[in-house]
Order: structure tokens, then sequence, then C-alpha cells
């Protein structure tokens, strides 16, 4: 198994703060996303993107990532678990714990690396995240996260995932909330299997309540102007009218575009202002008459 640097990744140092490790997944996901980017293996850079994310963002993963890390480990070094494993895990009350990603998008397609260091599809007796030696108890539930997809939340449906050596089709209500479980009778270890729901990390929206955020760069011209955007949404892209004289962390909102409930969220579009890089002399000499037309002094305006 070998190592992967989390942090190199997402071109970051390891002091690096919460907002930081977002805004770096954030510009990273928008450019290998598979449905924009042409560069040559984008879907894989894609998905280490994603996988690194998912790793950070996490206080715990992070600390057992970086307990990791400080053994002086490189990417492509191989790696053995330690013996006893990191201890704690993610695990409480008595039960087996274990982690699982489904339902597409940033949830699926990690490493064997990632897998084997948080757990996914292994009981927590096992892998750096468990509890090395510590038996099963006699009698209980399993209790597991269940990571699905933001769409998968939106439209609801089947998720597939693996666990105990066995294939489970697992049912998520639409507009399930993150912390609800969802129980599967004698499908534990011991018992019946609770699935915890969490929600993926996600390249284009982050929620807060029942609404999604969605950061829209647009070009300066556009902000200026005003323009007609095509706007993604979990329920498909829509044409979003920007409104003349926008500055960048204008709010707009798409009413009833956010997560299923009673009151559904809405969508909220945080307009982000982006200079496009020349690369053409014709480019460099439209950025020389702009600079020619608002003069040196815009910034006191």
């Amino acid at each position: 198994m070998q190592f992967k640097d989390y942090y190199e990744t997402l071109g970051l140092e390891p002091s690096a703060g919460e907002a930081e490790i977002k805004t770096a997944y954030r510009r990273l996901a928008r450019k290998y996303h598979p449905d924009v980017s042409k560069e040559a293996g984008a879907e894989e850079k894609f998905k280490a993107v994603n996988e690194a994310y998912e790793a950070l963002r996490d206080p715990q993963k992070r600390a057992a990532y970086d307990q990791l890390r400080a053994r002086g480990y490189r990417p492509g070094d191989e790696v053995q678990p330690p013996p006893g494993g990191f201890g704690g895990g993610y695990g409480g009350g008595g039960v087996d714990f274990e982690e699982i990603f489904a339902g597409g998008g940033a949830g699926g397609g990690f490493s064997d690396f990632f897998e084997n260091l948080f757990g996914r599809g292994r009981s927590a007796a096992g892998g750096f995240g468990g509890q090395a030696g510590r038996s099963a108890p006699p009698r209980g539930d399993t209790r597991a996260k269940l990571a699905v997809s933001l769409e998968t939340v939106y439209e609801g449906g089947s998720v597939r995932i693996s666990i105990n050596n066995k294939t489970l089709d697992v049912r998520v209500p639409k507009g399930i909330r993150p912390g609800q479980l969802i129980r599967l009778a004698g499908q534990g270890t011991h018992g019946d299997l609770l699935l915890e729901i969490e929600y993926a990390a996600h390249p284009q929206f982050e929620v807060d309540g029942r609404n999604v955020v969605h950061v829209l760069p647009l070009a300066p011209w556009e902000a200026a102007l005003g323009a007609t955007v095509s706007v993604p949404t979990l329920g498909g892209a829509v044409e979003l009218k920007i409104p003349a004289a926008s500055e960048a962390g204008r709010k707009l909102r798409l009413r009833g575009r956010g997560l299923p409930g009673s009151p559904s969220g809405d969508q909220i579009v945080e307009l982000e202002v982006l200079a496009p890089k020349p690369e053409s002399e014709a480019q460099r000499e439209a950025y020389q008459r702009l600079r020619a037309a608002f003069g040196e002094d815009w910034r006191r305006d």
C-alpha cells in the first residue's frame, strides 16, 4: 500500500487552515471536473483531489492522517499498518463501527490507502482507524457512517454498499438529513446494521442547512455589464441573469433549488470575479485598452 501526500495533492502546507483547504479543493475540483476539463488524466486528478479533501476536511480523519505522515513517509513509499493501529477510530458505545461511502459523487472510488487508513468496509477491529486486538461484543448492533452524494439526497433512491463481505442495496429517502439513521435488520455483525447519514463532499456545492451554496466564477465584463450564465443545480443546469455592476461576494438566490424538505431549501449563488489569464497578443492588448480606459486611479473610486 503506497503512501499518499494529501497536502501535496491540494497544493497546501500541513499548517493550512480549514478555509484554505476548502478554497484549494474548490479550485482544483473545478479545474479537473470531468464535465469541464479537457486535460489528459483529468478524471484521475479529480478523484485524487476528492480523496484528499475527504481526508483533510474532517478533523478526526486529518488527525489520524497527520499522525501517520509525521513518520516521514513520502508519496509512493510502502506503508504497513502500525502495531495496534492509531487507536480510538470512529467507534463508540460498545458497537462495531465502520465508515462506508456510496451514492457516487465525491464519496466513491477511494484508494486502498484511504480505505485502510479510515477503515472503509471493515470493522473497528482492523485498519489504521480501528482498535486492533479488540474483539467485537457478543451482542449488539453494528454502527456505520454512510456518506451519500448530494444528488442522492436531492432525488432519493437506492445506493449499493459492501460491508461484512456482503453487498446490500440501501434505500435513501429523499431529503434525508445528516445524523439520521437507516436501520437494516439483521445485517450487522451481531445484530442490526445502523447507518448514520453524512453528506459526501461535493466539488460544486456546499450545504448550509437545507440550502446549497455554489460559487460562480465570472469574468470582469460579465460582472460589470451583466450577463446570463448557465449555473449547475442539483436538479440540472439553469440560466441565471447576472445584474450589471455586480461585485465579488454578491449572493443571488434560486428559490426551491436546495435540498428537499418542508420547506425545501434554496440555492445560494455567490459571485466570484476572476480575471482570465491573457494567452495571446490580442488578449493582452485588450487588457491594455481596459487599463487606459479606467486609468491608474480606479481603486480610489
